[in-house]
């Protein structure tokens, strides 16, 4: 099943979506707001969820949602994205919690389970810190770890995104990458939070 998201572009949404019914989209998405669990489709009459990938678009915009390519995401810039419904062509914003931090890093550099849920040095974790649960998207250069301004925790991305300096007691949550066409896209499911 195909749906229009933008102009002149196509994308192919799996099976298990075209058949998801709104009541199990919302209840989905609220369950994906605590956290929980990854971004998934629900079949009716299924005991259990089916993953499926899912794309991702720009958090700071506010119109004209599309869909990131590898190519929108410079060197050693992060930017914060939101998991995007193709079928309904709109960002998952209604909760802060499904926020990303994505940014493009030096493969060589990465540990080899960080480059395996990478595409092209693309990587993505929760922007949500460890610690109290404050915005994490400072990219700090010299050090070339990401800080989280409220209480300075630093997170190593290169290598999972381990806490290396601060109060936070685990590291952000990974989120393992795919390419959906030309898009990325989050592959399901997510893996535990560390520590789980």
């Amino acid at each position: 099943m195909k749906q229009r998201i933008f102009d002149k572009t196509e994308v192919t949404s799996p099976p298990e979506l075209a058949c998801a019914t709104n009541a199990d989209r919302r209840r989905v998405i609220s369950i994906m707001a605590t956290g929980l669990v990854s971004p998934i489709a629900l079949t009716p009459g299924s005991a259990h969820a089916q993953p499926a990938a899912q794309l991702m678009v720009d958090a700071s915009a506010e119109a004209d949602f599309k869909p990131l390519r590898t190519d929108d995401i410079q060197m050693m810039k992060p930017i914060l994205a939101f998991p995007f419904d193709a079928e309904t062509g709109t960002p998952k914003k209604e909760s802060r919690l499904n926020k990303m931090v994505v940014i493009r890093l030096p493969e060589e550099k990465m540990t080899p389970e960080t480059r395996a849920r990478s595409v092209a040095g693309v990587v993505a974790y929760s922007s949500i810190c460890t610690h109290q649960g404050c915005d994490v998207k400072t990219w700090m250069s010299k050090e070339s770890v990401l800080a989280c301004y409220c209480h300075a925790s630093k997170f190593d991305l290169f290598d999972g995104a381990k806490v290396v300096a601060g109060p936070a007691s685990s590291a952000l949550r990974a989120i393992p990458l795919v390419l959906n066409g030309e898009f990325l896209s989050i592959a399901a499911p997510l893996p535990p939070k560390a520590g789980d």
